[in-house]
């Protein structure tokens, strides 16, 4: 049976502005960037993220190569940092954004290589929040185009409230909730936050805001009020100290070869580090068939990118990727049974789902760390569900603006019988049974007629059955008392400072910290090899042809992938698609989500 639920009607928390690919990708490491020097030249190393760092390798129809993942970014920034012929870096940000996470992993990297008496340049078209804190904190020198400007106006928090026009078009919202702080439900109950939502809600945004604040400060002094009274001009943000110089991308890249005592430039991350000649003829025979690429047998770290709302399986009008049971146990099953992985880690980017494509993956993982070391990297979040996989790494890594926690549960359905009878549309349930209430059971997931008490109650149970369980999970994995963690859980969201503190998580740091931590437990050197792991599918099985499919039936394959659906998420704006996709399994028979119930993004 399925349960249904109006896709538009996700809780939105705004922090403003705040193909499918082979087995795995080539490693950042065995991936040589373009080089415009001569070896033993001093050069700066040039990072283009003006087209972004995805976690994953995964494309509409071919994979990017692992170079140009966020771990291939943090990957050239540490051999520029260990080359001795790097006389510096220069940074083009575009009007790219990053999420707060990366944003301070970024920050922490650059900083790095400014302590090691390397200058570091940045420029930008447009700097917000996050980046600026890049900025403030990992960049020698601040250059902002002329016509660009800096938005750092400070960080609030935005949910929409559809209790007013529920009422008004007669639609009724049968939901329930477990854990104090699990506010998903008031999206659609109330027309405000509880004071327990507000609580948590001013708790975590301002822990965010502290941490944003000292790492900012720790780079720049004397910012203040700036950092959080914009937009500014470029010509003010100059007087402000937040940048330093107003020109172009060529004229700050001169500056930073003047700085570095340079002559020369090479492209370590973007578009333009590809190798040369772009893919031959062989490359593309592997991408399609889904072969090994980047496996030269040596011992190494696999990370697995997992990213998105959690579900069973990719399908439906709410299908937007994100992380599916089916793929992901694939994938850890195929790490490890593959002698020449030595540890694994998991950077895990979600808000959560189901609970039950939760359990899976989390009783997965558990069984891989079972052969081989098993590290976690929050990116943006782990929360709920995303929270619920994390936990089973035996190390757990988060940065401090990122968001866990959120350990509870919810569910329900939106009834819309009384709103068809006011068209006089009536419903009539004809139980099987002669039994009282056989019919309101019958009838529980329908979106007709609304639950009895009886069925509540049960429902109830369900998910209160799944919560112990949710909170078990986390006391066994993190050797937490289940008492302990009940402190934590309640459904209250946390930011990576506060979940330190509580022990939800052991390190802040991001992905480069994780990796290191899985080389130490694994007993490999600092120089061991980084592969980037896709999904399990080759391109062929996407396509649903078999490994001795025709160049005809290729071709047509292609088109009829190309000329696919749009799901209901394509329509949606950006920001809200991958938490409006965690309400997928209601949809798909499910009766209860682990899932944040708010939509975090960032400009």
């Amino acid at each position: 049976m399925r349960r249904w639920i109006a896709a538009a009607a996700a809780a939105c928390l705004w922090l403003v502005p705040a193909c499918t690919p082979r087995p795995r990708s080539y490693a950042p490491e065995e991936t040589e960037p373009t080089r415009q020097v001569k070896p033993g030249t001093r050069y700066v190393l040039e990072l283009d993220l003006t087209s972004g760092a995805p976690t994953a390798t995964d494309g509409p129809l071919l994979q990017l190569p692992a170079s140009r993942t966020y771990t291939g970014l943090v990957r050239a920034i540490e051999r520029g940092l260990a080359d001795e012929n790097t006389g510096g870096a220069y940074v083009r940000f575009g009007a790219h954004t990053f999420d707060w996470a990366q944003s301070e992993e970024l920050a922490n990297l650059l900083a790095l290589v400014r302590s090691k008496g390397k200058p570091v340049v940045c420029h930008a078209h447009a700097l917000g929040n996050a980046t600026s804190m890049i900025m403030a904190k990992g960049c020698s020198k601040v250059w902002l185009s002329p016509a660009g400007d800096v938005e750092t106006i400070g960080i609030a928090a935005q949910i929409v409230y559809l209790r007013g026009l529920l009422d008004r078009l007669k639609i009724s919202a049968d939901f329930l909730a477990i854990g104090r702080y699990k506010s998903a439900v008031e999206t659609f109950t109330r027309e405000g936050p509880s004071d327990d939502a507000r609580e948590a809600l001013n708790a975590t945004l301002s822990s965010i805001r502290r941490s944003w604040l000292e790492t900012a400060d720790a780079g720049r002094k004397g910012l203040g009020d700036a950092l959080e009274h914009g937009p500014w001009t470029a010509e003010e943000a100059k007087r402000q100290g937040l940048i330093d110089e107003i020109g172009f991308e060529a004229d700050a890249l001169r500056a930073a070869q003047t700085l570095a005592n340079a002559p020369a430039a090479s492209v370590a991350f973007g578009p333009r580090s590809a190798p040369k000649g772009g893919f031959d003829v062989g490359e593309i025979l592997r991408l399609l068939s889904g072969a090994e690429g980047g496996g030269s047998g040596r011992p190494h770290v696999a990370v697995v990118p997992a990213e998105g709302a959690i579900s069973m399986q990719a399908g439906g009008p709410l299908d937007g990727g994100g992380i599916t049971a089916k793929a992901m146990i694939k994938t850890l099953r195929r790490l490890r049974d593959d002698d020449t992985v030595k540890a694994v880690v998991l950077r895990i980017d979600s808000p959560g789902g189901s609970p039950l494509a939760s359990d899976l993956i989390w009783k997965e993982l558990v069984e891989l760390k079972k052969k081989k070391p098993v590290v976690a990297s929050v990116g943006g979040m782990a929360a709920s569900g995303g929270y619920y996989v994390a936990c089973a790494a035996q190390r757990l890594f988060a940065e401090q603006t990122s968001i866990v926690g959120s350990i509870g549960v919810f569910g329900g359905k939106i009834v819309v019988g009384p709103a068809l009878a006011e068209f006089g549309i009536n419903t009539v349930t004809v139980p099987a049974s002669p039994e009282p209430g056989a019919g309101e059971r019958a009838a529980y997931a329908s979106p007709l007629t609304p639950w009895d008490e009886a069925t509540r109650t049960r429902v109830r149970a369900q998910m209160q059955s799944i919560y112990d369980l949710f909170v078990a999970r986390v006391a066994e994995s993190r050797k937490l008392a289940r008492e302990t963690v009940q402190e934590s859980a309640q459904g209250r969201i946390w930011s990576g400072a506060q979940g330190l503190e509580r022990g939800l998580i052991d390190e802040i740091g991001g992905l480069s910290k994780a990796i290191a931590a899985a080389r130490k437990l694994a007993g490999l050197g600092d120089d061991a090899p980084v592969t980037v792991e896709g999904r399990a599918e080759s391109l062929l099985e996407t396509l649903l042809l078999g490994e001795d499919a025709s160049e005809a039936q290729i071709r047509t394959a292609l088109a009829r992938f190309e000329g696919r659906a749009r799901s209901l998420l394509d329509e949606l704006p950006k920001p809200l698609r991958p938490f409006v996709a965690t309400l997928a399994p209601l949809l798909q028979g499910e009766q209860v989500l682990a899932a944040l119930p708010f939509a975090v993004t960032i400009e």
